[in-house]
């Protein structure tokens, strides 16, 4: 959340967001509520991290009980859409990459008001108590009146209860400074309650109020104690003493803390009492934490998490000792968010702070528990000659003289169990807090410590981190991309991203992309980060802390991390590496995730080190390991990658297993890849990793791989990596000098390139020099393929008839007792066309027939393709009923069998429906997540008619600019495509929306240009358009039929 000084909403905006109290949205000076648990729920987490990006699935979570839910994407879709109308201005909530962000400026959320007036009034306390009232007085108005009201209080979701809490804790001790301020301006008795302030009586009975609702707060007590005794009440203060202790003793099994007792003694001896909290007598508390760490940024779910251990123990007295442990790899801040958060609570810890650095991961000797035990016991009072010699004595008076104590115990940098139990205070009002690299799973299990897994910083967060340790706003606005580039490279550990930033500043001449540079390569990026030779802050000594405390098979696991290819891996793929059983594989991955030298992804099912454990990793395995014991790793690798992907095709399309490679044998584990489901799911997760293993094989591989998996990037919809992969199969071919190998890279990358939909030309030129190569090579099957990827390339630029040769010409080569997926193709396509020009009956006696193929051979990922096909023609011929039950049976199919392509035409079609249905609300969510799904393809063809759907429901909405902006971007997408039917359906559009605002000469010249090219295509549309221009009354005609299917290939057509 943003905290920032106090002030007003930002000027012009006149916009408020108001959480203290019941959810609204102050527009104008008017409040509009905001009804609804969902709706809630949503812009709670959007203001929690206000101004950035929360993705979907964090949104999904909190508002769903079942998260993966198929309909959650459309639902969320709907809720933003409602808080935008809300919020009335659509660009304060965007959708990016990384999520959902809601602009929020300066000063428009009243809890950052409220924070900012709190703190400013705590500092002035007790130099200025008039304006500290005045100020704390004006925070606490903020609550609407009502300071016990808890914010989020309907609405169980975890983020939120941690801001309620930390909300309400701080609008407490804005209560608490309120009452002593009033205490400190009235000084001098009864007299100052003259003072038009507030003291005396009234703060009496404020605080006595306060002290009931909050009975184990023990300066509140204090102040009561103090308001009383001025007021000439010292039998009543007295009387309140022996109230708090009651409380303290009978709740929580502790005796008063110091400041309580002191006050007690000065009053029975008359001494002079203060406002101030008054220094005890006898030996001073220990206050041993180190300094607060600078530039501490985020973190604020794990400071929640911190803050609930602590409310948890005052809760419970009867609870053990709480003893919470903060895990993680190293560099990643476990020690500055134990010190931050021990400063920040150290006020719940009045009898001191304990700290000591077990140095069980450094360059020195780790300490040991008797040494670390003597030294907390001589800062407790006790004298050298105190101190026992043995360890478990030591243990036993430390546990004595933390008894009925609250001290804090910080135990940094652990190396181990052993090391820590020892140290661990025995009974309640203490607390321990231990750090380490290693999970410290014994403490978990024996003494029930909670552990708090400790990841590198959020993208956001670590952009925050490195500007405010850079301190030069303008050097990293003007190189924003070196400024991310900079975070990656540092892997997103504060550790490094602190050298990187003093490397920056130490050179500030030195621009950030040279940096960058330097940090580019992960092995130079060790040297880089090492400043000075300071073993304490170089990269690649703390790793080696780590890494030395391996068994040698776990050490030789660790280097071979270093040669993956891609960025994570499952545990099979590393037993593949390191040529053993995955079960042992499994048994060393644990103790690497355990010492927080690799992470746990996906659900724990991969591992991933990051970028500069990686590059660690491989420095070793180079350093450690011969040449060719490295290559033979990797070979195996690259092995079990051909024949595991080989498995999971066959297990998706099977009838196309005699265009596969026979895979070598894997004599060693793998994943079962029985049926589609898992096979899908393997393929989902490892295909990062095959596209980026093929750069490590030879030519033969490359091939081999490729035509193994381009089906699969087909079908996905990964149109990009589909592209890049058959142009590299291609080159691989031509540099084997294989004609067939070479002719089917032609045909993988002609139908690649329609779907990306760049170069049309050059697609259709790649289609003919393979089929004239099958010719040569006699080939009539793979010939009639590529004649079907021919003709949706023409289908794609408009010729309709000369692709409905071409597919007429495949049903010929094919035959009846050709390959029947080549039959089921060449009919979808031809149905396509013939619903271009209108002949929707005609188009579904094609799709029926290619349906029957499908459902004879299990074919469903066709299957869906066709059952959209079907839909699609039932719209168009006015049999909206059926149309809709097969829409909704093409989207299950698609999603069950990961055809995104498909899933993205289905929901366009549903939003369609729904419109002509009059629901606009399902209409604009339906084609919203189908455009996002289509961006998120890069499927060019599909693209511009996302975005025409679309744009037709905002203008439904009575949303002409919206719809205008839809429209032009999906005529400059389709130009560029060369996808002359949707340029000009595109047209026809702009023009009646134009025509609807008065611009009668645009609307007239967008529908020139869109009937010379409906006439040019020989499509219907033309004569509805002849006649719009010929018309004396203006009018906004249908670019085509409603729902009628647009020209084109179904996605999921076979080359």
């Amino acid at each position: 959340m943003v905290r920032t000084a106090a002030r007003r909403p930002s000027e012009g905006t006149g916009m408020e967001f108001v959480v203290l109290g019941p959810m609204a949205i102050r527009r104008d000076g008017r409040a509009l509520p905001v009804t609804g648990r969902l709706r809630r729920a949503l812009l709670g987490m959007l203001l929690e991290r206000a101004n950035q990006a929360v993705s979907p699935e964090a949104l999904a979570e909190v508002l769903w009980e079942d998260p993966a839910d198929e309909r959650v994407g459309a639902r969320l879709h709907l809720q933003v859409h409602r808080l935008r109308t809300l919020l009335g201005d659509p660009e304060r909530l965007t959708h990016g990459p990384e999520g959902y962000r809601l602009r929020v400026l300066p000063g428009e959320l009243d809890a950052e008001r409220f924070d900012a007036e709190v703190t400013e009034g705590l500092a002035l306390v007790a130099e200025d108590p008039r304006r500290a009232l005045a100020l704390l007085r004006g925070a606490l108005a903020r609550w609407d009146g009502d300071t016990s009201a808890v914010p989020f209080a309907d609405l169980d979701v975890p983020p939120l209860s941690g801001w309620a809490q930390r909300l309400a804790e701080r609008r407490l001790a804005a209560q608490e400074a309120c009452c002593e301020a009033q205490l400190t301006a009235g000084v001098g008795g009864r007299a100052g309650a003259g003072a038009g302030i507030g003291a005396g009586a009234s703060a009496v009975a404020e605080l006595a109020a306060l002290v009931r609702q909050h009975p184990l707060r023990e300066r509140l007590h204090e102040l009561l104690m103090i308001a009383l005794h001025r007021e000439g009440r010292t039998g009543e203060a007295l009387a309140a003493y022996r109230t708090a202790r009651r409380h303290l003793v009978t709740e929580l099994g502790l005796e008063p803390g110091a400041g309580l007792r002191e006050l007690e003694r000065r009053i029975l001896a008359g001494e002079p009492v203060e406002t101030a909290r008054p220094e005890p007598q006898g030996p001073r508390p220990p206050v041993q934490l180190p300094s607060d760490i600078g530039g501490f940024v985020g973190r604020e779910t794990e400071l929640a998490w911190l803050d609930e251990r602590l409310a948890a123990a005052a809760r419970d007295a009867a609870q053990p000792v709480p003893v919470s442990v903060v895990a993680g790899t190293a560099g990643v801040g476990k020690t500055a968010l134990v010190v931050h958060w021990a400063h920040r609570a150290r006020g719940h810890f009045p009898d001191g702070q304990l700290y000591v650095d077990l140095r069980g991961y450094g360059p020195d000797q780790p300490v040991t528990p008797g040494d670390a035990l003597a030294g907390f016991l001589r800062a407790l009072g006790q004298e050298d000659a105190a101190v026992p010699d043995e360890l478990a004595e030591r243990a036993a008076l430390f546990r004595s003289l933390l008894d009925g104590r609250r001290v804090l115990v910080v135990l940094d940098n652990a190396r181990g169990t052993e090391q820590v139990r020892p140290l661990l205070p025995g009974g309640p009002g203490s607390l321990a807090l231990v750090t380490s690299r290693d999970a410290l799973g014994g403490l978990v299990a024996r003494e029930g410590a909670g552990r708090l897994p400790l990841d590198r910083l959020p993208r956001a967060d670590a952009h925050r981190l490195l500007a405010e340790l850079l301190d030069a706003p303008a050097r990293l606005a003007a190189e924003p991309a070196s400024a991310d580039a900079l975070v990656e490279r540092c892997a997103r550990l504060p550790l490094a991203l602190r050298i990187t930033a003093e490397l920056a500043r130490s050179q500030p001449a030195r621009s950030l992309a040279e940096l960058v540079g330097e940090l580019a390569d992960r092995r130079e990026a060790l040297d880089v980060l090492d400043l000075d030779d300071d073993p304490s802050t170089a990269l690649r000594a703390v790793f080696s802390w780590s890494y030395q405390r391996l068994a040698p098979e776990v050490a030789a696991v660790f280097r071979l991390l270093g040669l993956l290819p891609g960025q994570d891996a499952d545990a099979h793929a590393i037993a593949a590496l390191a040529g053993a059983p995955v079960r042992t594989t499994r048994r060393a991955l644990d103790v690497l995730v355990r010492a927080h030298l690799v992470d746990p992804v996906a659900g724990g099912r991969r591992y991933q080190p990051h970028d500069l454990l990686r590059a660690y990793a491989a420095e070793l395995a180079e350093a450690v390991d011969p040449p060719a014991a490295r290559r033979e790793a990797l070979d195996r690798l690259l092995d079990y990658y051909l024949f595991t992907a080989g498995a999971a095709l066959d297990a998706i399309v099977p009838f196309e297993s005699y265009r596969r490679p026979t895979p070598p044998a894997w004599p060693g584990d793998a994943p079962p890849l029985n049926d589609r489901d898992h096979a899908q799911r393997w393929l989902a997760a490892e295909r990062a990793n095959l596209l980026e293993a093929a750069r490590h094989g030879d030519a033969r591989y490359v091939v081999a791989l490729s035509t193994t998996l381009w089906r699969y990037l087909d079908i996905g919809g990964y149109t990009h990596e589909l592209v890049a992969w058959c142009s590299a199969e291609l080159a691989a071919a031509r540099e084997l000098d294989d004609l067939r190998a070479e002719a089917d890279a032609r045909g993988h990358l002609a139908l690649a390139m329609g779907r990306h939909g760049r170069d049309n030309a050059a697609a259709v030129e790649h289609a003919r020099r393979g089929i004239a190569a099958y010719e040569r090579l006699g080939d009539r099957g793979a010939q009639g393929r590529l004649v079907n990827s021919l003709g949706i390339l023409y289908a794609k630029s408009g010729e309709l008839a000369g692709a409905s040769e071409q597919f007429r010409r495949v049903l010929e080569l094919n035959g009846p007792e050709g390959p029947w997926p080549l039959r089921r193709s060449a009919l979808v396509n031809l149905s396509n066309c013939l619903s271009a020009l209108g002949r929707w009956e005609e188009a579904l006696g094609c799709l029926e027939e290619a349906l029957a193929v499908c459902e004879a051979h299990d074919d469903r990922p066709h299957g869906a393709n066709i059952l959209l096909g079907m839909a699609e023609n039932l719209q168009a011929l006015g049999r909206v009923d059926a149309a809709r039950d097969l829409a909704l049976r093409a989207l299950a199919q698609a999603r069950e069998t990961g055809f995104r392509g498909v899933e993205s035409d289905v929901l366009g079609l549903l939003g369609t429906l729904c419109r002509a249905a009059g629901d606009l609300a399902a209409a604009i969510s339906h084609q919203e997540a189908g455009l996002a799904l289509c961006r998120e393809l890069g499927d060019s063809q599909s693209l511009a008619r996302r975005l025409n759907e679309l744009a037709d429901s905002r203008v439904a909405a009575g949303e002409p600019g919206e719809a205008l902006r839809l429209h032009e971007e999906a005529l400059a997408v389709a130009t560029e495509g060369g996808n002359r039917r949707e340029v000009a359906v595109s047209h026809a559009a702009i023009a009646a929306v134009q025509e609807a605002r008065g611009r009668d000469a645009e609307a007239r010249s967008h529908r020139l240009r869109a009937l010379g090219l409906f006439e040019a295509l020989g499509l219907p549309e033309a004569e509805e358009l002849r006649a719009a221009l010929a018309s004396p009354v203006p009018q906004a005609p249908v670019p085509q039929a409603p729902g009628a299917p647009a020209a084109g290939p179904p996605v999921g057509s076979v080359g």
